[in-house]
């Protein structure tokens, strides 16, 4: 089922390569042919006349060849510099800021967003209702509970042909309810799997196809959030997060010869959320520090606001889901649209203000971006590494 769903263009048609390809290409075809070398031409053009009609045919010739070369970067189109469209992978794209964000980019024109998903009908569905246009989507199977998965969809991402540009690790799930723990296709707890290990497998696996990419700002994107982040009065709601001495982490998360929990305490639904968003931007980090040197590749972390309508909430308790976005809306004034939280994310994809690597972007009530603090645990260089270090024993990258 994931092969089969692997890679498929959007609304089943194939993607064009721009508006104006075909159009151009006839058009140096009529100038060039039709008219200069039609075969009944006892016609005498003009010698000024048929120099510029020869000109322009080149000029038509060269543009067709700027839009329908694969993987160019820039390419002189009238003496201005063009840049080809990027290509960005966005996990969990069919629904909240996922999918708020890849309309933003979609409707730009300047971004082809490949909708990394688990349920492909749903992402159709959505990206549909959403009203992004047919081909400037691609939607792919991707289930980050699966370690297979991961590897399957690289696979096929890499049989598509397509470059890679930019890579959003925002997909998640939130079990605040839950009492006792599931677990991945890989016996991992559910939160840390799909939340980290998952991510942390998609972005290794995928960082030479973002060393490859000719695109002038590579970025590597993975969602923080403020409920992780100790030093913010959010984080200091309990349960707070912390990963302790990563015991459990070590051992596996497999509930039988360790705790489920990373930090190996007693399994709480919402701390090993929280725990994992201490991962991800840990792994960010450490992302920062290993390759942005060696690549120019920025790597990032953000929280766009507290997105209260998000279905991220949706297995909370019913009164909790009634009462949160009044109470974020009207108390603490951090409520966030998922349109304006999916223009944030875009921001951090795509504007040529925000490439600084090894920040964790924030936004002000003026919505204006700045360089925000993680806390202590958040920013510790040492945990960092050796998060690292487990988590590729966990996913196979490491012995």
């Amino acid at each position: 089922m994931a092969l089969q769903a692997s890679i498929l263009p959007s609304a089943l048609s194939h993607r064009k390569e721009g508006k104006g390809s075909n159009g151009v290409l006839k058009e140096s075809a009529f100038l060039g042919g039709s008219v200069l070398g039609h075969p009944k031409a006892g016609i005498q053009l003009p010698v000024l006349r048929s120099q510029r009609l020869a000109k322009f045919s080149v000029k038509a010739q060269s543009t067709a060849a700027a839009v329908a070369a694969p993987g160019l970067n820039q390419a002189s189109l009238q003496g201005k510099k063009v840049l080809r469209q990027g290509v960005v992978v966005i996990t969990g794209a069919s629904s909240g800021l996922g999918l708020a964000t890849a309309k933003v980019l979609a409707e730009s024109g300047k971004w082809h967003v490949v909708m990394a998903c688990r349920d492909f009908l749903k992402a159709e569905k959505a990206a549909q209702a959403a009203g992004m246009a047919k081909g400037s989507y691609t939607i792919a199977h991707l289930d980050l509970a699966s370690l297979d998965s991961v590897r399957q969809f690289v696979d096929a991402f890499r049989r598509s042909g397509r470059p890679l540009d930019v890579l959003v690790c925002n997909a998640a799930i939130y079990r605040p309810t839950a009492r006792k723990p599931t677990y991945t296709a890989d016996g991992y707890e559910m939160s840390v799997g799909v939340n980290h290990l998952g991510h942390f497998l998609l972005a290794n696996l995928l960082l030479d196809d973002l060393k490859q990419s000719d695109y002038p700002s590579r970025r590597l994107i993975i969602l923080g959030s403020i409920t992780g982040n100790t030093n913010t009065l959010a984080g200091n709601v309990p349960p707070k997060a912390g990963l302790g001495d990563l015991r459990g982490l070590a051992g596996g998360l497999d509930g039988r010869n360790s705790s489920a929990m990373i930090d190996g305490g007693e399994f709480d639904g919402a701390k090993a959320y929280k725990d994992s968003k201490i991962c991800n931007m840990l792994t960010m980090q450490e992302f920062h520090r290993r390759f942005h040197e060696e690549t120019g590749i920025s790597f990032a972390s953000l929280y766009p606001g507290c997105i209260a309508t998000t279905g991220l909430f949706r297995e909370h308790i019913p009164l909790f889901r009634l009462l949160f976005p009044p109470f974020q809306k009207f108390i603490t004034k951090g409520f966030v649209s998922e349109e304006e939280s999916g223009k944030r994310l875009a921001q951090v994809v795509s504007d040529p203000s925000l490439t600084k690597s090894g920040v964790y972007w924030s936004w002000n009530k003026d919505s204006a971006s700045f360089e925000n603090q993680l806390s202590e645990e958040a920013s510790d260089a040492a945990k960092a590494k050796k998060v690292w270090e487990i988590s590729e024993k966990l996913v196979g990258l490491a012995d």
